[in-house]
Parts: structure tokens; C-alpha cells; sequence
């Protein structure tokens, strides 16, 4: 059967066409054989890919985006989670007031947290550590995590926890066996938000660290600020390809399940 020729489908593969070419001309600058960047003049090289690992400063920035972004999104799934079920048991006004406040930190702008956080961190000596960094992604993370959960949240009985304390389970246990099972893609959904969002954020962590946290994505910065490394393209690369496959597994995995069901 073949697919029927239309004007939207034409303009639907040119937007995306469009929107792929920044990574399709990335892919080669990350094997030009020069030390800036330029498109390869007939010899390809790996080595910028080679001074990602080779190299002890992005290596530092990278583990200290991993160890920020994995403790910043544990805290903001703990805190956002937690306060998504207790909204949801409250209800009523708890809910309407509590939760818009909650989201605060998505709404408000970047600078604005950059200057309270520098200003308070400055008061109680948390400049330059990663307590500081840690609980400020959380705290940007959060309101996704409550976002996802309460999205979750909205599609279950409560009255399946009632009757789970009703046979004589604990308050822990029925969170562990009747809500938790039932709101983990929510979860999911909110940690991975989470995750991203300290491991791309950027502005706040210019105003708060200065040379004992050196995060990648204020690397990157600075490399573009001195001198443009090609081993920035090769990062750029890296990522994309993973997200890629990352993308692709999930699909797949979904696939299977809905075959088998």
C-alpha cells in the first residue's frame, strides 16, 4: 500500500530535516583533525573523542555533573514524590494553595534564583560545594517530580490504600505495595526530567560554584568563551547518540509489552 502524497507531509519532513541539521553538521566537525573547529579537509581524527577520557578536566566536569545530577534528582523524587501523595490524601484547599507554590521554582526566572541562592549560600558557607549545587537542582527538579506524580496520582482509587489498611497493613507497607507499584511511571517520568535539568543547568551554577565544583555544562561554557575546542562537538555527539539509543530501547521495550498484551 503506498502512502499518499500531501503538501503537510512534505513540510512535516522538511521541519524536521531542518531541525536535525545542527546535529548532522556536528557529527563531522567532531572529527576534523584540527585543534578548532572546522569541517575535516580529507583526514578524519578521534581525537577529541580520545581527550574526553584523557583529559582530567573534562573527566572532573563530568563526574561532577553525575554525582550533582544523581543526588539532585534523588532528593527532588523523595521531596516531590512525598508531597504529591500528601497533597493528594489532603485534598481541598491544602492542595489549591500548597501546590502552586511548589511550582514556583519552574516559573520564576533562573537570574532571579541565581541571586537569592548566592546571597543566601554566601550567608551559611555553602558557596563552591556540592551540598550547595545538590540542593539547589533539587529544588528546580522538584516541581516536575510533583507534576508527574500528581499526574499519576489522579488515576488511582484511593480506596485501594483504604482497603489495604482495613486487612491490617501499615501505613509503610501500603504506600510500598498499593501506591508506589501504581504512580512508578510517574516516577520515572519526574526523575528523568529531574536529572536533565541539573545536568543542563547552567546560570545558577555560574553565580554559586567557582573552582571546587566545576560542572560540564559550565565547561562547555567556558570553552566557548576562550577558545571553541572540537571536543566539545564530540561531547555534543556523544550525547545525542545516547539519547538516541536510549529512545530507541524504550521504544522497543514498549513495543514488546503492547505485542504481548
Amino acid at each position: 500500500m503506498t502512502r499518499e502524497f500531501s503538501p503537510s507531509r512534505v513540510i512535516a519532513w522538511l521541519i524536521a530535516c531542518f531541525l536535525a541539521l545542527p546535529v548532522l553538521i556536528m557529527l563531522p566537525i567532531s572529527v576534523t583533525p584540527h585543534r578548532y573547529l572546522s569541517l575535516p579537509d580529507g583526514d578524519i581524527s578521534f581525537r577529541h573523542y580520545a581527550s574526553l577520557v584523557n583529559d582530567p578536566r573534562w573527566l572532573s566536569s563530568i563526574t561532577d555533573s553525575l554525582i550533582v545530577a544523581v543526588c539532585a534528582t534523588t532528593l527532588a523524587l523523595l521531596l516531590g514524590g512525598a508531597f504529591a501523595i500528601g497533597v493528594w490524601r489532603r485534598g481541598g484547599l491544602t492542595q489549591s494553595i500548597l501546590q502552586p507554590i511548589m511550582l514556583a521554582p519552574m516559573i520564576v526566572p533562573p537570574i532571579v534564583h541565581s541571586v537569592a541562592f548566592y546571597k543566601g549560600w554566601a550567608a551559611i558557607g555553602l558557596l563552591d560545594s556540592y551540598i550547595g549545587l545538590i540542593l539547589v537542582h533539587a529544588v528546580k527538579g522538584t516541581p516536575f517530580v510533583i507534576l508527574t506524580v500528581g499526574a499519576a496520582l489522579v488515576n488511582i482509587d484511593p480506596r485501594t490504600e483504604q482497603a489495604a489498611r482495613s486487612l491490617g497493613a501499615s501505613a509503610g507497607r501500603s504506600m510500598r505495595w498499593v501506591i508506589l507499584p501504581q504512580i512508578k511511571s510517574g516516577l520515572l517520568a519526574g526523575g528523568t526530567f529531574a536529572f536533565f535539568i541539573s545536568w543542563d543547568e547552567i546560570i545558577v551554577a555560574m553565580f554559586i560554584t567557582m573552582r571546587k565544583v566545576y560542572t560540564l555544562p559550565r565547561r562547555i561554557w567556558d570553552g566557548l568563551d576562550d577558545n571553541i575546542d572540537p571536543a566539545i562537538a564530540a561531547l555534543g555527539t556523544v550525547m545525542i547518540l545516547l539519547t538516541v539509543i536510549i529512545m530507541l530501547y524504550l521504544a522497543g521495550k514498549g513495543d514488546s509489552k503492547s505485542s504481548n498484551n
